[in-house]
C-alpha cells in the first residue's frame, strides 16, 4: 500500500510564492504518476493543477501554467509544488495525488490536503 503526506502550503500575498511537498511511503515503486489537485470552499469538485509521470512528463491546468512548476524526486517517491505569482483564485485546499496500479486497475491514493491562502 501507499500512503502520502503532505507539507508545505499556508498563507502568501498577492505574488508571492508558496511550495507544498508530497512524501510517499510503503510501495512506491508502484506508483506511475502523482499529481496535486485543488478543491474549494463549497465544491465537491477536485481541479487538476499539475501532474508529473515516472517519465517526467507534465501536464497542468489552464490557470496555473507558466506559474506553477512541479517536480519529482528522483526515486519517485516524492513530489514537490513550486508556486509562483500566488492570485487569490488560489486560495484553495490542495491535495496530493498518487495513481497506483492493482491486479485490475488504476486507482488514485490521495494526501490529507494543505490549506493555502492568498491575500491581497
Amino acid at each position: 500500500q501507499v500512503q502520502l503526506v503532505e507539507s508545505g502550503g499556508g498563507s502568501a500575498r498577492t505574488g508571492g510564492s508558496l511550495r507544498l511537498s508530497c512524501v510517499g511511503s510503503g510501495n512506491t515503486e508502484a506508483i506511475m504518476a502523482m499529481g496535486w489537485y485543488r478543491q474549494v470552499p463549497g465544491s465537491q469538485r477536485r481541479e487538476l493543477v499539475a501532474s508529473i509521470s515516472r517519465e517526467i512528463n507534465t501536464e497542468y491546468g489552464q490557470s496555473v501554467k507558466g506559474r506553477f512548476a512541479v517536480t519529482r524526486k528522483n526515486d519517485k517517491s516524492a513530489a514537490s509544488l513550486q508556486m509562483n505569482n500566488l492570485q487569490p483564485d488560489d486560495n484553495a485546499t490542495y491535495y496530493c495525488d498518487a495513481e497506483v496500479p492493482s491486479v485490475r486497475e488504476v486507482h488514485d491514493v490521495w494526501g490529507q490536503g494543505t490549506l493555502v491562502t492568498v491575500s491581497t
